[in-house]
C-alpha cells in the first residue's frame, strides 16, 4: 500500500482526513503550516512575546477542541478568527482594552445589518490577506510598505533599494494582481 505525502495535501484534503479518520497528523500539518500566522495574530494583538507564544499553544487545543464540533471550509480564515478572538477575549479579561475599543470591537451589533456588514468586512480583510500572499516579493513588499504602513513613495524607495519609478510600478501591479486575486476568490466562494 502506498505512503500518503500529507505536506503535499491542502488544507481541504487534510480537514476531510481529520474528520473521516480522526488523524492528528493531518490536524498536526495544518496546525504546523499556520503557526507563524498564528503568531503574527497574536503578536499584533497582545505585542508581547511570550504570551504570544503561550496564546499559540492554547488556540492549538481550542483547534483541535473546536473542530469536533463544527464543520470548517476554510480553515486559513476560521483559525485566523479563532486566533483574534482569542486575543481580544484576553485583552479584554486583562483589562487592556479600553471601554469604547471595547463597545466598537467586541459588542454584538444591534441590528442584522450591522452585524452582517461587520462580518463582509472581516472577510475582506482575510481575503485581503491571502490575496497579499500571492504578490511576488517586490509588489507585496512595497504595497505593504505603502498601504499598510502609510510610507511614501519616496520612503518606499529608501528602505527596498528600488527607484521611485520602480515603486510606483510594483505598486501598480501589485493592485491590479490583488483585483485579479481577489475577484478569482469571491468566484470561488
Amino acid at each position: 500500500m502506498k505512503q500518503v505525502d500529507y505536506q503535499i495535501l491542502e488544507d481541504r484534503e487534510l480537514l476531510d482526513r481529520y474528520r473521516l479518520h480522526k488523524d492528528n497528523e493531518c490536524l498536526g500539518i495544518l496546525l504546523q503550516r499556520y503557526t507563524l500566522l498564528l503568531f503574527g495574530v497574536c503578536m499584533k494583538y497582545l505585542k508581547n512575546e511570550e504570551e504570544a507564544k503561550d496564546s499559540v499553544q492554547q488556540i492549538f487545543l481550542k483547534v483541535m477542541q473546536e473542530l469536533q464540533k463544527y464543520k470548517v471550509d476554510y480553515f486559513k480564515s476560521w483559525l485566523y478568527m479563532v486566533a483574534k478572538n482569542h486575543c481580544l477575549t484576553l485583552l479584554r479579561h486583562k483589562g487592556r482594552i479600553s471601554n469604547e475599543l471595547n463597545e466598537s470591537i467586541l459588542a454584538t451589533p444591534d441590528e442584522p445589518h450591522d452585524k452582517n456588514k461587520a462580518l463582509q468586512t472581516e472577510t475582506n480583510l482575510v481575503l485581503l490577506e491571502q490575496a497579499l500572499q500571492s504578490l511576488n516579493k517586490e509588489q507585496k513588499e512595497c504595497v505593504t510598505l505603502f498601504y499598510l504602513q502609510k510610507l511614501s513613495y519616496q520612503q518606499v524607495a529608501n528602505k527596498t533599494g528600488f527607484s521611485v519609478m520602480q515603486v510606483k510600478s510594483h505598486i501598480q501591479n501589485g493592485k491590479r494582481n490583488l483585483k485579479i486575486q481577489l475577484e478569482k476568490m469571491q468566484h470561488h466562494e
